[in-house]
């Protein structure tokens, strides 16, 4: 018999748009926003690189979950993707050499799309948990002691759905969905103005906890 015990890690969930890097304009609603498809258009948010090396520095795995309907839409290619993720990682490791990214998850799919692999429902989609789930399984992560952390109602009823911990970042879009969140009561954890204060709100609990 096997007495040994096994190791869980911990990871801290992150959204890409309005989380790491800037949100493209759209219609002001995270429902109707803009589609980031050109490597030109990655733009670090400030404050997120000295975020993630906290990230790294305090034992987490850093794992970004994102949708990417563009792909369904016909608007951006996974080849195109992967360019545009080398980019961000690249911006990142520019500002900060700790800023490193455990993995990225990606879900293309969306039932209105035009590329018919990609046009269905899918459980990888966010709030549903398919990203985090493969993750977990990857990581072997305790889902209890992780977070997510976004700018938007999507990201935030993932975290519920999922058992994490939930950190709504006030960029990209999280005016609008602090509000959406509060009229149907999905959990909250702490609201932070950026992706660094949220970080830095994990980094005090692990003290006091410590």
């Amino acid at each position: 018999m096997n007495n040994k015990s096994e190791t869980f890690s911990r990871a801290i969930f992150l959204d890409r748009d309005g989380t790491i890097i800037k949100e493209i304009p759209g219609q002001d609603d995270e429902d109707t926003f803009g589609y980031l498809t050109k490597i030109e258009q990655v733009q670090i948010i400030e404050g997120s690189a000295q975020a993630i090396a906290i990230a790294k520095r305090l034992g987490f795995k850093v794992i970004v979950i994102t949708n990417q309907s563009a792909i369904s839409r016909g608007m951006l290619t996974d080849e195109e993707l992967y360019l545009i993720h080398k980019e961000m990682l690249r911006k990142l490791e520019q500002e900060d050499p700790d800023a490193v990214i455990d993995d990225i998850y990606y879900s293309p799919y969306h039932i209105d799309g035009v590329i018919e692999k990609y046009r269905k429902e899918s459980h990888s989609r966010k709030p549903e948990i398919g990203m985090i789930m493969e993750a977990k399984e990857k990581y072997n992560i305790d889902l209890k002691s992780s977070y997510m952390i976004g700018d938007s109602f999507t990201d935030m009823k993932c975290g519920q759905n999922a058992g994490t911990r939930n950190i709504l970042v006030l960029t990209g879009y999280g005016k609008i969905a602090k509000q959406k969140c509060l009229d149907v009561s999905i959990k909250i954890d702490f609201i932070a103005n950026n992706l660094l204060e949220a970080v830095k709100f994990i980094e005090k609990n692990e003290v006091n906890n410590s």
